[in-house]
Formats: structure tokens, C-alpha cells, sequence
């Protein structure tokens, strides 16, 4: 026999709440009808479903909601892809415990599937999303769980949720066609250093006992080659590390604030690669502040944010000046052009935006402009490697060539 808690009206309309005994909901139902109520409200006491919902939840727990053992953070395409279906899952009406749980059932084993059932575990708690994903930092960071908060405060998830799927896969699509672009000149750089490290260890030494055989005077150039094949012979097992140690210096000298923004400071002069960099982290922080502005996020705790997603302590300067500045009173136009990070028509944009109520807009706009310009550049950049890669390569090898036939003709002539 069960107990069941019931709310129902009586013939005069009156609100009757109260409990009964009953081995099922129909049976409950059957004799609060012979009592004269019309029930409009019925549940088993609390006690009962509490203890069912625990068998159910560790029942759950053991077929498919133990955490794997796994590395790193979420990649950005496996988050994109789910931000994308969440967004699919509420504009369709599901309650979000259901969302969520429909999409860590369909996840791999891995970071993003770990996390998602610490958020299911949280909410079914009581906490919010936003407060369960902020307890998830490998796969949601500061712009994901603030946006989401945002959501939840303005009562409208499923617009912000399909915001942040755009956000994430137009971030995602520049980044994959940067990358793609780069696959060909590193492959060949690869292949190209590969072809010269086994003429050095393995070609040049054969030329080296030949000289040695004959007795001859070798020229500057073929000393200078031999030496630097005996350095390949002697410490071939070096050469990986020196990559690393250059990456090692680099993140020592990066720990350091100063040092972090000198780096950031060179990296931005580099030619071409610079303007690159620059334009792509413009578009960026201009696509984040835009999105969370758009979402209802105050503007001091967007700047705040979009700082952190930069990624380059020169732009994360500027933006504390910004901060600064809009939290005295002035607006955003004046301070970004103090800091001369970006061209006059992104200060023009924002101040129009600032003017005419609509900032969300023209950032958004400033985003696609830039996004288009690095896309240009990175393949422009790609159209000048291939014929440098070919005149660097041209000179090694005529360097290696003239330095092994030079002592070669100078014996055939002294054999003659």
C-alpha cells in the first residue's frame, strides 16, 4: 500500500489537498472520485519516489554513467558539434536534464562524455546548467557558462544556446582552413628536411673518406659542409630536442607576465604572419564580445570575458584600458583607438555601433570583415611560400652540390 498526496476541487469549487491510501495512482484516483472531488493533482508520497528515483539513478549510474579515465580538455569540433545539438534539442521543446542526457548517451567515452555526466549529476542536484558547466572547466570555459547563465536569467536558452553554435563553428571553420593551409608547406619542409639529413649523415661522409683517400686541399665551402656533417653524425640524437628546447625556452620565458607580452609584442611585427595573427585575434574577440553582448551580458563582464579569449597579452592590455576606461564613464570608441591594436575602421564601426544602439551588430560585422581578410592573407601567404620554399631549397642544394664536385674537378685536373 502506497500513499499518495492529491490536490482536488469539491462542488463548490473549493481547494481540497490531503492524502490517501491506495495500493496505485488509479486506485487513489477511483476513491477520491467516491469522495466527491474532481482531482487535479496527484503523486506518490515523497519518501517512496525518492527511493525509487535512487534505484533508478544508480541503476542508470551502473549500465552507462561511469566515468572513463581520459586526458586533456574537449576538442573544439566534438564541443561545436555538441553545442550545435543541444541547441537542435531545445529549440524542439525537451526539458534540458532530457537533452543532456539524450547527447551523453550518444557520446564516445572520453573528456566531453565525463563532463557531460558531472552536468547531468549537478543539475539533477538542483544546481542550474550554467553552475554545473562551470564545474566542468575542461570542456565549458568562462564565455560558454557565462552565456548560458545569461540564457537562463533572460529565459531564452535555446536563442543563446543557438548563438553559441554559431560562434563555435565559425570559429571553428577559420581555424580549420588556417590549419589546412598550412598542411602543405609543413609537409614539405618535412620531407625536404628529411632528403637533406640523410645526404648530411649518411652521403657526405662517403665524399669526406674520398678527399681524405686523395689528400687533397679542401676549399672553405666543402670544410664548412664537412663539418656540419660530422655535427649530424656525431649528435644526430640532439636534433629532435632542439625544437623542444626552443618550445621549453619560449613557455620559461612566457611564465613571466613581461616576458609573456614582449613574445606577444614580436610576434605581431613578424611580416605577413604578424598581420595574420592580429586580424584573426581581432575577429575573434569581436565575434565573443559581440555574441555575449547580443545575449544580454553586461558589457563590463563581456570585455572581461573577451579579454581572457584573446590569447595575446597585447590585446589583453588594451582591453583592461578599455575596462578601465568604460567603467569611468567614457565610452567604448575612445579607448580602443588610444590603444591603436586595431585599424580606424573598426574604432569607426564601434562608435557608429555605440551611437545608433546596435554595437552587437557592427561587431559582428567587423568579425566577418577581418575573418575574410585573414582568409585572404593565409592564402596569399601560402601562394609565397611555395616559390620561396623552392629558391631556399634550390640554394641548399646548390651549396651542397658545389661543395662536393669542387674538390672533385680540382682532382680531375690534377690528375690530368
Amino acid at each position: 500500500m502506497a500513499t499518495f498526496v492529491y490536490e482536488a476541487m469539491d462542488n463548490t469549487g473549493l481547494e481540497v489537498k490531503d492524502t490517501i491510501d491506495a495500493a496505485s495512482e488509479m486506485e487513489a484516483q477511483q476513491k477520491i472520485r467516491e469522495r466527491g472531488f474532481f482531482v487535479t493533482k496527484i503523486q506518490e508520497k515523497a519518501e517512496k519516489k525518492k527511493k525509487e528515483k535512487k534505484k533508478v539513478t544508480s541503476k542508470t549510474d551502473k549500465q552507462g554513467k561511469k566515468k572513463t579515465f581520459s586526458l586533456g580538455k574537449v576538442k573544439g569540433k566534438k564541443l561545436c558539434a555538441f553545442t550545435r545539438q543541444l541547441s537542435t534539442l531545445q529549440d524542439a521543446g525537451l526539458p534540458i536534464l532530457r537533452s543532456l542526457r539524450i547527447l551523453e548517451g550518444q557520446s564516445k567515452p572520453g573528456p566531453l562524455k565525463n563532463s557531460l555526466i558531472g552536468v547531468i549529476e549537478d543539475v539533477e542536484s538542483g544546481n542550474t546548467l550554467s553552475e554545473a558547466m562551470a564545474r566542468q572547466p575542461k570542456a565549458f570555459d568562462n564565455l560558454y557558462v557565462n552565456m548560458v547563465k545569461a540564457g537562463e536569467a533572460g529565459g531564452a536558452l535555446e536563442v543563446i544556446l543557438q548563438r553559441l553554435a554559431e560562434f563555435k563553428e565559425k570559429s571553428q571553420s577559420l581555424k580549420r582552413k588556417v590549419q589546412g593551409a598550412m598542411i602543405y608547406p609543413c609537409a614539405v619542409m618535412t620531407v625536404a628536411g628529411g632528403i637533406v639529413g640523410f645526404i648530411m649523415y649518411w652521403i657526405i661522409p662517403k665524399f669526406k673518406d674520398i678527399f681524405v683517400g686523395f689528400g687533397l686541399e679542401l676549399p672553405a665551402i666543402t670544410m664548412a659542409l664537412i663539418g656540419a656533417s660530422d655535427l649530424v653524425v656525431n649528435y644526430f640524437y640532439l636534433i629532435p630536442g632542439i625544437p623542444f628546447a626552443f618550445w621549453l625556452i619560449l613557455k620559461i620565458i612566457r611564465k613571466n607576465k613581461t616576458g609573456a607580452y614582449v613574445t606577444d609584442w614580436m610576434a605581431l611585427r613578424i611580416p605577413i604572419l604578424g598581420m595574420i595573427l592580429s586580424k584573426a585575434t581581432t575577429a575573434r574577440v569581436c565575434r565573443t564580445l559581440g555574441t555575449l553582448i547580443a545575449s544580454g551580458v553586461p558589457i563590463l563582464e563581456a570585455l572581461s570575458i573577451s579579454r581572457d579569449t584573446a590569447g595575446n597579452h597585447v590585446f589583453e592590455n588594451a582591453f583592461n584600458h578599455i575596462y578601465s576606461a568604460i567603467r569611468e564613464g567614457e565610452s567604448m570608441a575612445v579607448p580602443l583607438k588610444e590603444t591603436r591594436i586595431v585599424d580606424d575602421i573598426v574604432v569607426n564601426m564601434v562608435d557608429v555601433g555605440e551611437e545608433t544602439g546596435a554595437l552587437d551588430n557592427m561587431l559582428y560585422k567587423v568579425a566577418d570583415i577581418y575573418d575574410e581578410e585573414v582568409e585572404v592573407l593565409v592564402e596569399g601567404l601560402i601562394n609565397m611560400l611555395e616559390p620561396i620554399m623552392v629558391v631556399v631549397l634550390g640554394l641548399i642544394v646548390g651549396f651542397i652540390v658545389i661543395a662536393l664536385f669542387y674538390p672533385l674537378i680540382q682532382l680531375m685536373n690534377d690528375l690530368s
